[in-house]
């Protein structure tokens, strides 16, 4: 597996932010929102980068879903990976393990988890808002 760490405290750094929306926009990731019956997905066509997202989504999971999507644009450049929580979220794939360990990475700082050391997996997931499978990717 990638040094997926490194790979997003590179953006993080360079681009002085966490917040998926803003890096998309510096590396030239286009992405819209509409009315889809997924989550979202991330396509590489006609060599850009696409990520459409659900509309309906609440504001924390909108970050979730760009933040995995952004890591599929940024691990898996030229390949087009679809994102629906219930089912590829707990698949094992490493391309699916790969963009969700980006994202928790990225809206998960180091900072926060020291701050949740005394905590479960589960009172961590609870009260950060992120499935328990999340949680742990990131603690590995």
């Amino acid at each position: 597996m990638q040094d997926i760490k490194k790979i997003v405290n590179y953006y993080k750094r360079k681009y002085n932010t966490s917040d998926p929306f803003e890096i998309a926009d510096r590396l030239n990731i286009l992405y819209q929102f509409g009315d889809l019956k997924y989550e979202g997905c991330y396509m590489f066509l006609k060599n850009h980068r696409y990520i459409f997202l659900n509309q309906n989504l609440s504001y924390h999971d909108k970050q979730l879903v760009m933040a995995h999507e952004l890591g599929h644009a940024i691990l898996h450049r030229k390949e087009n990976c679809y994102f629906i929580r219930n089912k590829t979220l707990l698949l094992n794939s490493k391309n699916e393990i790969e963009a969700n360990k980006f994202a928790m990475e990225l809206l998960i700082s180091d900072e926060v988890l020291l701050e949740y050391q005394d905590c479960t997996i589960n009172q961590v997931a609870r009260s950060l808002g992120y499935r328990q499978n999340l949680i742990e990717l990131r603690m590995k």
